[in-house]
């Protein structure tokens, strides 16, 4: 449908008049010609007709049916699309003539200047003037407003003919009249703008009725043109009228200029819904991963939570390696996860900012802040159960290792406890001798000797027992029982002491022969064996060390008690001094022995074994101490290797941290270059990672050798893995800064200069080159750059540049807004201004306009989404392309 709604644009009276009088310039004679007369009257009443019909009428003689004014009238109102003053319902001459003149008047409003044209002639029924007023019609409303590199009206319409059709073989139009007598010219305009429904090589010269009636036919089957001339008329005059032929043809110009508007439109909207389009699939794609990630977050948090405690050290080692095995497998690709989440959200919302739609807001719960506060957890969560499972570890060893050494001296106090409470109990000294009482009495003062010596015993089984419920070992119930058995034993034997003690006391008086070398001999050997005892209990206990330092106090102490055994030799050999001087007085005296020493059952003989073995344990003490000697300095040299390799990885990740701040702000060459140059560091970056995992390495061997300290260096491991994963995510983020930089100049057509400019810029006030200023800074940037801000202006502008309120501007934030304020971008405006072309200029448009002007898969977009139209000229089926428009920018109205 052609829109004459331009016409209304009038130009100068002075421009329109002077062409006006050049186009009325023509020989009304040749009006008179029958051929050409015919051809006129063919086709401007078939150009009436064209327009007419919109307002549901048709005239069949152009001189007869515009006498009374009426259809003359409506044929202004619908071209023009103005209303006229109300015309006149009467019959008589004068009404006509009345209703003739407002439309001449009309006319003449439009700047044209009517020459010899009166409204007494039109309603005479004088054809050639009638003729000539429609052609001034035409002229001014079809043709006038025809504009082609400068040229406008007949030559601007010449001049797109020949743009048009110069492609063609054998079409040359030079003119309005010869030019198209063979019907090619009319088959390549239709054929240039339509392919499809002209075969342009089938088509002859030698046949211009054939050639004329096809344009004509598919014209008006698919063009909605009005056929306006016979081809026989045509081809049989020697010159074919050329107002006849420019009328014809500027419907063509008009209905192919209306496609070309549409074609435009439709381009606009699919550009917009493409934009919109990848827009929503970069928020599902973001929901997803960004819900996967806290659902894994989710799992992993109640797993390094657990505090559940195993009862023994493998057991605890399985779960250090579970958890070894989650900090190098399982975890990277979700630290990988968190970064490209990070990396596509500032992507996703500079593209919104780019193609002036509103920020992305995730739902609720899986915004950048709670993603990074959820990890935070974890991190938190993951510190604390690595520290736990090595301190329960650390607990578990002890655990085994006062276990053992409880249940060593156990058994010792109970090997030495059998038989001791059936002794006391006897009633011997009822039917002893003198002698014999003495002797059972010294004997009872040698066994609470012995008794006392065994106390420390005793109270040592009761503090490990104790420290044992204290680090809640999980056999603690028989630990405790075997402890309460052996304290009831201690304190029956302390009474039974008691007793028999009193009990040979009382008898002692009647005691008075006594064996003083027996004596002596059983109070010397009572604690020297105890001494033996002992010793071999200490040789046998088990230790446990971390360093150099404690094996060699072990070592120390060991040789201290070696230094000792030449005196202990030498009380060994007093004591069996003293029963050989027994033996050599019972020998002088003639004396018989009936058994051993009365005092005590400690034999020369069990001295003697004891003291060979004990003798026998000081070599394999010296073994076992070197050993774990051995195996401190192996630890220690661990600990250099580990040290070595992570003061230089340290030292690595730092100086690249530092160096990758001085290239985010110092960086030169294009844009291009700059990521080219950005992702050739990642990669320098990233070999670097087999020194990485070589320190993972060293790490695991520590932690099997259980180092758990390290004074060689003051990195640890997860320093280090923290300060690593920081390094990755910092040039990441760098480079996709890059690229969103390279996406605003490529959409806001920013130069390389003006990109320069603004990075100058942002640099010179960016006064402790972090990448980011604080408001004052930025808002001397902004006077810098020829802004004059007052408080409400720069106010707006912090609520662009920072939306979160944090208090700091980041270059790629600068940039966005000056791009915003310096280029142009698609408005919610100019996409409803396409909707209504598409729409034939109403309020609404409908399913199948939009399937026949998009594609069809932006067709159907639009279709799913677009509101029913609920306006008052409404049709079935019309759908409300205006809210859908406002809704695309996130505008509530217009």
């Amino acid at each position: 449908m052609v829109d004459y709604h331009a016409a209304n644009n009038q130009p100068s009276a002075g421009g329109v008049q002077t062409y006006m009088e050049q186009e009325n310039d023509w020989d009304r004679d040749l009006l008179l010609d029958p051929a050409w007369e015919k051809q006129q009257r063919k086709t401007f009443t078939a150009w009436c007709n064209s327009h007419l019909r919109k307002a549901g009428t048709q005239i069949e003689n152009i001189e007869e049916d515009f006498r009374d004014g009426l259809k003359l009238m409506l044929l202004l109102e619908v071209i023009s699309g103005e209303r006229l003053a109300k015309p006149e319902r009467g019959k008589m001459r004068v009404h006509k003539i009345n209703n003739v003149n407002k439309a001449l008047d009309f006319i003449a409003s439009k700047g044209v200047k009517l020459v010899s044209i009166g409204a007494e002639e039109i309603v005479d029924g004088n054809a050639k003037m009638t003729l000539g007023m429609i052609w001034t019609i035409i002229l001014r409303f079809a043709i006038q407003d025809i504009s082609v590199e400068e040229t406008s009206a007949k030559e601007g319409l010449l001049l797109w003919c020949q743009r048009k059709t110069a492609p063609y073989k054998n079409v040359n139009v030079q003119n309005f009249h010869i030019s198209w007598k063979d019907g090619l010219a009319f088959n390549a305009l239709i054929h240039r703008h339509r392919p499809d429904l002209i075969d342009y090589d089938s088509l002859r010269k030698d046949d211009p009725v054939h050639n004329l009636n096809n344009a004509f036919e598919v014209a008006e089957k698919h063009l909605d043109i009005p056929k306006m001339l016979d081809a026989e008329d045509i081809v049989n005059t020697a010159r074919p009228d050329e107002k006849a032929i420019m009328t014809y043809v500027s419907s063509f110009y008009h209905a192919f200029s209306g496609a070309q508007k549409a074609e435009t439109a439709a381009n606009r909207i699919c550009k917009v819904l493409a934009v919109n389009q990848e827009n929503e699939q970069m928020m599902e794609d973001y929901e997803k991963l960004a819900s996967e990630l806290l659902e894994w977050i989710r799992r992993t948090i109640p797993w390094l939570e657990n505090r559940t405690q195993e009862k023994t050290v493998n057991e605890m080692q399985a779960k250090q390696e579970d958890f070894r095995d989650y900090r190098c497998v399982h975890k990277p690709p979700k630290v990988q996860e968190k970064c490209q989440l990070e990396i596509s959200f500032n992507t996703l919302q500079t593209k919104l900012r780019l193609s002036n739609r509103p920020a992305f807001m995730p739902s609720e719960g899986r915004m950048v802040s709670d993603i990074n506060g959820a990890w935070h957890t974890l991190e938190g969560a993951e510190k604390g159960y690595e520290e736990w499972i090595l301190s329960e570890i650390r607990r578990l060893e002890r655990l085994e290792h006062l276990a053992e050494k409880f249940h060593q001296k156990a058994a010792i106090h109970q090997s030495w406890t059998d038989g001791k409470e059936a002794m006391l109990t006897q009633k011997d000294y009822e039917t002893s001798t003198l002698s014999e009482v003495k002797a059972l009495l010294r004997k009872h003062e040698a066994f609470e000797s012995d008794l006392a010596a065994h106390q420390d015993r005793v109270e040592q089984i009761a503090a490990i027992a104790q420290e044992l419920n204290e680090l809640d070992y999980y056999d603690s119930a028989s630990v405790n029982a075997c402890c309460q058995k052996i304290c009831d034993q201690w304190d029956v034997l302390g009474a039974l002491t008691q007793s028999r003690k009193e009990s040979l006391e009382r008898t002692e008086k009647q005691l008075e022969s006594i064996d003083e070398l027996y004596l002596e001999y059983a109070k010397r050997a009572a604690p020297f064996n105890n001494w033996m005892e002992g010793a071999m209990e200490d040789l046998q206990d088990m230790f446990i060390v971390h360093n150099i330092e404690e094996i060699q106090g072990l070592i120390t102490a060991h040789e201290q008690f070696k230094s000792t055994l030449s005196e202990a030799n030498k009380e060994r050999e007093a004591i069996q001094a003293i029963q050989a001087e027994v033996q050599k007085i019972a020998q002088s005296n003639g004396i018989k022995l009936s058994g051993g020493n009365p005092y005590t059952t400690i034999t020369p003989e069990s001295i003697d074994s004891k003291w060979e073995k004990a003798m026998a344990m000081v070599p394999q003490r010296d073994a076992a101490l070197q050993e774990e000697l051995n195996k401190q300095n192996s630890n220690d040299s661990l600990r250099a290797t580990f040290a070595t390799q992570a003061n230089t990885v340290g030292a690595y990740i730092q100086a690249k941290m530092e160096e990758i701040g001085r290239i985010s702000i110092e960086m030169n060459g294009t844009l291009e270059d700059q990521l080219t140059s950005l992702k050739d560091y990642q990669k320098n970056i990233m070999s670097y990672m087999p020194e990485i995992n070589k320190l993972e390495g060293y790490h695991q061997l520590i932690q099997e050798a259980l180092i758990f300290d390290n004074q060689y260096t003051a990195y640890t491991m997860e320093h280090l893995r923290v300060g690593w994963e920081q390094l990755l995510t910092t040039i990441a983020r760098t480079i996709n800064e890059v690229e969103n930089q390279i996406l605003t100049r490529d959409a806001k057509g920013i130069s390389q200069e003006q990109l320069y400019e603004y990075r100058a810029s942002f640099n010179h006030f960016d006064k402790k080159r972090s990448g980011q200023m604080v408001s004052d800074d930025f808002r001397a940037l902004l006077i810098s750059t020829g802004n004059s801000l007052g408080d409400g202006e720069f106010a707006r502008i912090m609520g662009i540049v920072d939306p979160n309120g944090s208090g700091a501007v980041t270059f790629q934030a600068f940039i966005d807004f000056m791009s915003r304020e310096t280029t142009d971008t698609d408005t919610a405006d100019q996409v409803i201004a396409s909707f209504k072309i598409l729409a034939g200029d109403k309020n609404f448009i409908t399913a199948e306009e939009l399937r026949r002007e998009l594609p069809p898969d932006q067709a159907e977009y639009c279709i799913a989404r677009m509101a029913p139209y609920t306006g008052p000229d409404g049709a079935p089926g019309a759908l409300d392309y205006m809210s859908f428009s406002t809704a695309l920018y996130g505008e509530s109205d217009l």
